[in-house]
């Protein structure tokens, strides 16, 4: 039977995820809702998915759904599927919740609940039950309640798809590995010369950006260095799944190849820069990056071959997530006041100068692109955005603005009385 899967993404992805899933599993029937993407699929496609995709957090397999009225209802429809077809008693469980509109009082009852079904029905079976284990579980299930229907799933995935298996080294706050494809995928940018061009980010932080467009650029799937939950899962321990499973590695490994197009990283901390570069490393694509230390505001375009377009795209430091330092941070203390953690005014309009300086005479073009959670951005940096594309970082709602940098592009200072 096929599995019905979910799989969840940040508001604003699904369309670029649906994109994602059908370059994936072509010709596959999707369903796109607010916050996710559903479809069936076997076994080796929840495997696949897992492996190839870049945009969602999860791969979610649907075991049960249904209304409910009380957590005695939700016993009951947990109690119905039949767990000996997932686990043993030897495995362990853990269960997490999300609620939208949920009638009940406790949340942790409900999910008690859940667990209680699970064990009930082992022990029944076996005169054993499995136990919890809220670290690193063989089973995560979720349960998600809206105002009148339940979902539980299976997820495949365990631990969130952005923890791509490299990252050691980070800063204060770092961008998740699934928003920096977002929008990288936003900007259709795909790693060649024909779909985006070289690369820069001149914020880089602990290199996520970089990274993230190198492994695309280098054709890496982005869950080869890491493991996965359906890994334990009795549907994928069949001797078939298993040499599946390690056919699909083995085909990913071996589609990995040089990028063909340069991609440049550089932030004012040479600490955050030594960062990306070990996080590089373990990713596979230090020698696709070419990293240096130096401040945005100053920091020359990098020089590109005849008729390959550039692409500029960074997550600037801003209020809710890091004081920015550097050349910008020395010039307007006075603007911070007692917030040390606020961007100084004129960063962004000294940005947009000195792209107009610096990245506008190379022949084929740059094009940036900017998240801010700032909806006046474009005023701040006096350019005309040609996109402005919405996008959550976190619990933080921004827009993914496209500046194309051409000769003249800045808007001309207000006069006085104008």
């Amino acid at each position: 039977m096929p599995l019905p899967l979910f799989l969840p993404c940040a508001a604003g992805v699904e369309e670029l995820l649906a994109d994602e899933i059908a370059r994936v599993l072509p010709g596959t029937r999707l369903h796109v809702s607010r916050g996710g993407v559903a479809l069936e699929g076997n076994p080796r496609e929840v495997m696949l998915l897992n492996l190839e995709l870049r945009l969602t957090q999860r791969v979610l397999i649907e075991v049960a759904e249904g209304p409910y009225h009380d957590e005695q209802d939700l016993y009951q429809m947990a109690i119905e599927v039949d767990w000996s077809q997932w686990i043993t008693p030897q495995h362990t469980l853990r269960l997490d919740t999300t609620a939208t509109k949920c009638p009940l009082k406790s949340l942790n009852f409900a999910a008690l609940r859940i667990k209680d079904a699970v064990c009930d029905q082992l022990r029944e079976a076996t005169g054993e039950r499995p136990n919890v284990d809220t670290r690193h579980p063989d089973l995560p299930l979720l349960l998600h309640l809206g105002a009148e229907r339940a979902s539980l799933y299976v997820d495949s995935s365990g631990e969130p798809l952005f923890k791509r298996g490299w990252r050691e080294d980070k800063g204060d706050a770092p961008l998740k590995e699934t928003l920096a494809a977002a929008m990288l995928a936003a900007a259709g940018w795909r790693g060649t010369p024909e779909a985006g061009g070289a690369l820069h980010d001149p914020c880089c932080g602990s290199g996520t950006i970089a990274i993230e467009a190198a492994q695309i650029a280098c054709g890496i799937a982005p869950g080869l260095q890491r493991h996965f939950a359906f890994e334990r899962l009795l549907p994928f321990a069949g001797e078939t799944e298993r040499t599946q499973w390690q056919q699909l590695k083995a085909e990913a490994k071996a589609r990995i190849h040089a990028s063909a197009v340069p991609i440049f990283a550089s932030d004012v901390s040479f600490r955050m820069v030594d960062f990306a570069r070990r996080n590089a490393q373990r990713a596979g694509v230090e020698a696709a990056i070419t990293f240096n230390g130096g401040d945005a505001l100053e920091r020359p375009a990098p020089a590109l071959p005849e008729g390959l377009p550039g692409t500029v795209m960074l997550n600037p430091p801003y209020g809710e997530r890091i004081e920015i330092g550097g050349k910008a941070a020395r010039a307007s203390a006075q603007d911070r006041r007692d917030d040390n953690k606020s961007m100084p005014s004129d960063f962004f309009a000294r940005l947009a100068s000195h792209w107009k300086q610096a990245y506008t005479r190379h022949a084929a073009g740059w094009t940036a692109w900017v998240l801010s959670p700032d909806m006046k951005l474009p005023s701040a940096m006096r350019l005309k955005e040609s996109r402005r594309v919405p996008m959550w970082n976190g619990p933080i709602e921004c827009r993914l603005y496209r500046f194309d940098l051409v000769a003249g592009s800045a808007r001309a200072p207000k006069r006085d009385g104008a």
